[in-house]
């Protein structure tokens, strides 16, 4: 009896070699596309302050949907549409990203938060730097009641924070510009 051992070897097996993969699945492209938008064209994913880029791309935005003459109310408009829409684009982000509940990467929430901002006030460039300012504080520190936002889950706390700390930037803002205004009777 004449018996050989032969290792067997992928390219010499008659059937198809498959292997058993440890690693995560591949993204899709809708999973690169709702990262793409909710770190904000990867914006989010700049190693430092990524909030602040979010927020700089925000004002970037709502800058060209004034400068386009978009009325008042459409970017209102926008900013509803965008607040509802982050909420299950930040969900799904925040899962991709696996990070926790609020990964800094996930900036689609900055960028909202400015378009609130700037619907109180006449924009121009000290709008949009003083603005931006009081967002980022409002953003950063989270007083009460922007804290309060912050115990929803998912997207929607996500969101919620940020429309919070919008509103009162953009409040903020108008109480700042009537103050400069009648103080210089105008």
């Amino acid at each position: 009896m004449n018996t050989t051992f032969e290792p067997a070897s992928p390219s010499l097996s008659p059937t198809p070699h498959t292997t058993m993969s440890t690693s995560q699945p591949q993204p899709t492209l809708w999973d690169r596309l709702t990262l793409a938008v909710a770190t904000g064209l990867g914006s989010g994913r700049l190693p430092w302050f990524p909030g602040t880029w979010g927020s700089l791309l925000g004002v970037a935005i709502y800058a060209g949907l004034a400068l386009a003459g978009i009325p008042l109310e459409a970017i209102a408009l926008i900013a509803i549409v965008a607040f509802l829409a982050g909420i299950p684009l930040c969900t799904r982000g925040a899962r991709l990203l696996g990070q926790g509940e609020d990964p800094g990467a996930i900036v689609f929430d900055e960028i909202v938060g400015m378009l609130w901002t700037f619907l109180f006030v006449p924009f121009n460039w000290q709008a949009a730097l003083v603005g931006f300012c009081l967002f980022r504080l409002f953003d950063a520190h989270k007083p009460w009641p922007v804290h309060r936002f912050e115990a929803l889950h998912g997207g929607l706390g996500i969101m919620a924070d940020d429309f919070a700390a919008g509103l009162a930037a953009g409040g903020t803002l108008w109480l700042v510009r009537f103050a400069v205004l009648s103080a210089a009777g105008g």
